[in-house]
């Protein structure tokens, strides 16, 4: 039957509409069917149009700071995939996919095994977000830097693309995802994987020179492929998550390359993805108004500069600022208050057991800023997570029945009230957390994340500032392969 069809020319769609035609003895154009007014000029589906902007964009369209951060990415997914590939989650994954073998065409991180490009994306997928010390969109909780730099140097080493290339396609990707995102506005009970895996669709459908045609069913795939529960977070499922997010990306790019189709209006029609997973709430029209105007990359990209869930980074700099300004022992400390737009309540916790329990722990994260008056990587070690001091601090966070009136810009801002035995009171409020877009990021915070973490790759520190000029004037690279030739182990 499919053969047939494919003889006349024509989609299933379009047969399926000519024979209703035909039965009822009527003539009814192909847009009619789908329920365009007649006389209307014909209006693409939101995906082509999306897909025509991001495939058409050249590298020199781009805004300096876009390829900026485009790079600092790079580095900061690298630096978090260090640590993420000693814990157990990333090796299980790794070492099935090394057992299952199949065409050399991609590296895999620190481990220097060649694998298909889909294999080798979803595993340093999983490896950067193992460690929960990746990237996130400011608006929607999603850690898109680790599936466009996953997907975008397996599909690059693949195809030989340049720097350049790699450049424009992680930069074009974050635009998709964050677009993604937006039009959904909500995903109940689903994780943000959902919406990363879009990111990395379109950074893969562009290396991989995929039409404008291809990439719009390339994402329409995407749409019908991808899931992931938000319960997931609490444990391995979260990295597994981002893998899958990686693993479809290169799969639908790859299918639709060599002719695939779906729907072109999967995203939009009724019962389609927006439908399904955003309701009545989902605005599909923001999917492409205002395209070029400004960057998701820009506006909206922030980099981890210490490990953990990114909604909690502003409240733990308010505590880290608060205890400062109190210099205070933990001893004299009476109550942790916290307030903001996602704090209006503050769930009781015993102390966490493990990572997976503290990177999600917000009473973990300010008992360690007010105990040490910091918070940085080592807060991520199973030593701080088992320190005794931190067990009395957790009692005492509780949201704040009397917030401070601010009028916050990012949902994730934060103000935090540290009050004293004495009862004195000292409180910092931040909005937006360090290193990200309403902020700025500056590379020299990227330099220290990476110089941090990258110890946990096996690299020698040579080489691993090798990894970094790359990263740094990756613009001028001529193959990808110079850099995934550098995360061999040596």
């Amino acid at each position: 039957m499919n053969e047939a069809i494919a003889r006349l020319g024509v989609t299933r769609r379009e047969l399926m509409t000519k024979t209703l035609a035909a039965t009822v003895g009527l003539s009814i154009p192909f847009g009619l069917a789908l329920g365009q007014t007649p006389g209307a000029t014909p209006v693409s589906p939101l995906t082509l149009r999306l897909a025509r902007f991001l495939g058409t964009t050249q590298f020199d369209d781009l805004p300096a700071v876009a390829v900026e951060h485009a790079k600092m990415l790079v580095a900061s997914t690298l630096a978090s995939a260090a640590p993420g590939s000693r814990i157990g989650s990333a090796e299980i994954v790794r070492t099935l996919a090394t057992e299952q073998g199949g065409q050399p065409e991609a590296t895999v991180w620190y481990d220097g095994a060649k694998l298909p490009a889909i294999q080798a994306a979803r595993v340093n997928a999983v490896q950067s977000d193992a460690a929960a010390s990746d990237d996130s969109d400011l608006r929607n909780v999603a850690h898109t830097g680790t599936t466009v730099v996953a997907t975008g140097l397996a599909i690059g080493e693949r195809t030989g693309a340049t720097g350049r290339d790699l450049l424009g396609a992680i930069v074009t990707g974050y635009e998709a995802a964050g677009r993604v995102g937006e039009a959904l506005v909500s995903q109940p009970g689903m994780h943000a994987s959902l919406i990363v895996a879009f990111g990395g669709t379109v950074t893969a459908a562009r290396l991989l020179g995929l039409t404008d045609e291809q990439m719009a069913h390339a994402i329409s795939l995407t749409a019908t492929t991808m899931g992931g529960l938000g319960i997931g977070t609490n444990s391995w499922a979260r990295e597994y998550h981002a893998g899958n997010a990686a693993l479809t990306a290169v799969n639908t790019a790859l299918a639709a390359g060599r002719g695939y189709t779906a729907n072109e209006d999967m995203l939009e029609a009724r019962r389609g993805f927006f439908a399904t997973f955003g309701g009545s709430d989902a605005a599909p029209s923001t999917l492409v108004s205002g395209l070029g105007q400004q960057w998701d990359i820009v506006t909206h990209l922030a980099i981890k500069l210490v490990p953990g869930a990114h909604a909690f980074h502003p409240a733990v700099e308010a505590a880290v600022n608060a205890s400062r300004e109190a210099r205070v022992s933990p001893d004299r400390v009476a109550r942790i208050l916290v307030s903001g737009p996602r704090h209006g309540s503050v769930t009781i916790e015993d102390p966490p057991r493990d990572l997976i329990e503290a990177i999600h722990s917000l009473p973990y994260f300010l008992a360690s800023a007010v105990a040490d008056r910091d918070f940085s990587w080592i807060h991520a070690t199973p030593e701080k997570i088992a320190s005794p001091a931190m067990v009395r601090l957790i009692g005492l966070v509780e949201s704040d029945p009397s917030p401070p009136p601010i009028d916050y810009a990012w949902s994730w801002g934060a103000a935090v009230t540290i009050e004293t035995t004495s009862g004195d009171r000292y409180t910092s409020t931040v909005d937006a957390p360090r290193a990200s877009g309403p902020r700025g990021i500056e590379w020299r915070d990227v330099d220290t994340k990476y110089r941090t973490l990258m110890p946990d790759s096996g690299l020698s520190a040579r080489r691993s500032e090798e990894i970094l000029d790359v990263i740094h004037g990756l613009q001028d690279l001529r193959d990808i392969s110079e850099l995934t030739r550098l995360l061999e182990p040596e």
